[in-house]
């Protein structure tokens, strides 16, 4: 499916989440607003939403010059895919793991953290790259950033409602608040899953191709997942719908988290690059 009719579908469903909690909330009147709340932030997504996720992370520019190694395989998969090379950014966490944003394949990033860095072999961080490379290359960047963005603004929306909603001029009353703020964030997780898992298992595909080597992806999926179950990373603790963004699902120090898991499981991931090492 083209990228671009993808995030029309991505957008129209949120948009439809929004505007439904408005009505809910406000009746037409809510709707409306809601309706303007959501196209400004479909609008403001699309422009900035790499800019406001790198923000939520504090991501600063990789220092290239000490990962020469690791800047120079970059650029060299990136003239094997045929596209730019994305501006590399350090998250401040010891949980290994990382993401891609942009809005297009010009205006890539890809954002790795402490932890991948320190804790994975070279080599095994080149096939995480790769992974997002491949993310970058097939647009999935736009839908999943965007998607970040917007789920949790419905998050808060939901939150809104029930500290504020319960009265009976919103026809719903405390019960139905109560109801809307628990159904809307899993809604929005809904949507999430129905464009991720399919996604994961082609970046894992094209990513092998980019860096030439299967197994060097297959092994940082494993090392990742298991870290990841231990290591907290607070960030994607606080934004949860920011989660199906990142390589390996970062959240566990929560039980809410899980509604939030977008990841397909990591051994089916792992098993499908061994099977492509089996095939060169």
């Amino acid at each position: 499916m083209n990228g671009y009719f993808k995030t029309v579908i991505l957008l129209s469903a949120i948009t439809a989440l929004f505007m439904g909690v408005g009505f809910l909330l406000g009746g037409v009147s809510g709707m409306g607003i809601a309706f303007v709340i959501a196209l400004l932030m479909n609008i403001s997504s699309w422009w900035y939403s790499d800019k406001i996720v790198l923000s939520m992370y504090k991501a600063r520019p990789l220092d290239e010059a000490g990962h020469k190694a690791l800047v120079d395989m970059t650029k060299m998969m990136c003239e094997r895919a045929g596209m730019s090379m994305p501006r590399l950014y350090l998250i401040d966490s010891a949980q290994p793991n990382a993401f891609a944003t942009g809005r297009n394949p010009d205006n890539g990033v890809v954002a790795v953290t402490r932890g991948l860095i320190e804790r994975l072999e070279v080599q095994e961080v080149v096939g995480v790259i790769a992974h997002e490379l491949a993310h970058i290359k097939n647009r999935d960047t736009m839908i999943m950033t965007i998607t970040a963005t917007i789920a949790g603004a419905l998050s808060m929306l939901a939150n809104f409602a029930f500290f504020f909603g319960g009265g009976r001029q919103n026809g719903i009353g405390i019960i139905g608040v109560i109801i809307l703020a628990i159904a809307a964030p899993i809604a929005a997780s809904l949507v999430q899953m129905a464009i991720s898992r399919a996604r994961e298992f082609e970046a894992d595909r094209i990513g092998a191709e980019f860096c030439g080597r299967p197994e060097w992806l297959a092994s940082a999926l494993a090392k990742i997942s298991a870290q990841a179950e231990v290591i907290d990373n607070e960030a994607a603790e606080d934004n949860p719908a920011t989660a199906h963004m990142f390589i390996i699902n970062p959240l566990h120090a929560h039980a809410i988290d899980g509604l939030f898991s977008t990841h397909p499981p990591t051994q089916k991931r792992i098993e499908r690059l061994q099977a492509m090492m089996v095939s060169v």
